[in-house]
């Protein structure tokens, strides 16, 4: 039984958050992965939160795909190390593919997980793509 699964679900219920698909993986480990999408200037980014039996939860948010190229590699690391070193909570990183990701791991026994602060942390993400979204995508963009 995944105790995260049904921690999550219920508090999704009291809360009246609908903006989830839960997704059973029927593993070893009980995998169970809610599904969304935060909305940032107009664009629809990927989200999923992924809840097992190990000890973890993890948040990953899908920045961008396929952007990183030759001439923007540099300026993108920089901008994504600066974020990285100011930032706790999350870290950027690169897909092999040139994916832009931003993942959080939360950690806690199942009994002591805790919903509301994956609730918390989400709306901390949200936020923070809130402020710096554009200038990702500037940096993207450049062709310097």
């Amino acid at each position: 039984m995944n105790i995260r699964d049904n921690k999550f679900n219920e508090f999704l219920k009291q809360s009246k958050i609908t903006c989830f698909q839960r997704e059973e993986i029927k593993d070893e480990m009980e995998t169970v992965v809610f599904r969304s999408a935060m909305e940032v200037e107009g664009q629809n980014l990927p989200l999923v939160i992924v809840m097992d039996n190990s000890i973890y939860t993890n948040i990953r948010v899908q920045i961008a795909t396929k952007v990183i190229k030759d001439t923007n590699r540099d300026e993108i690391l920089s901008y994504m190390n600066e974020l990285n070193r100011e930032y706790k909570v999350f870290k950027y990183y690169v897909t092999e593919e040139g994916d832009i990701c931003l993942d959080s791991c939360v950690t806690s026994v199942a009994e002591e997980f805790n919903s509301e602060m994956i609730y918390m942390i989400l709306n901390v993400i949200l936020e923070h793509l809130v402020e710096h979204y554009s200038t990702f995508m500037k940096k993207i963009w450049s062709e310097k």
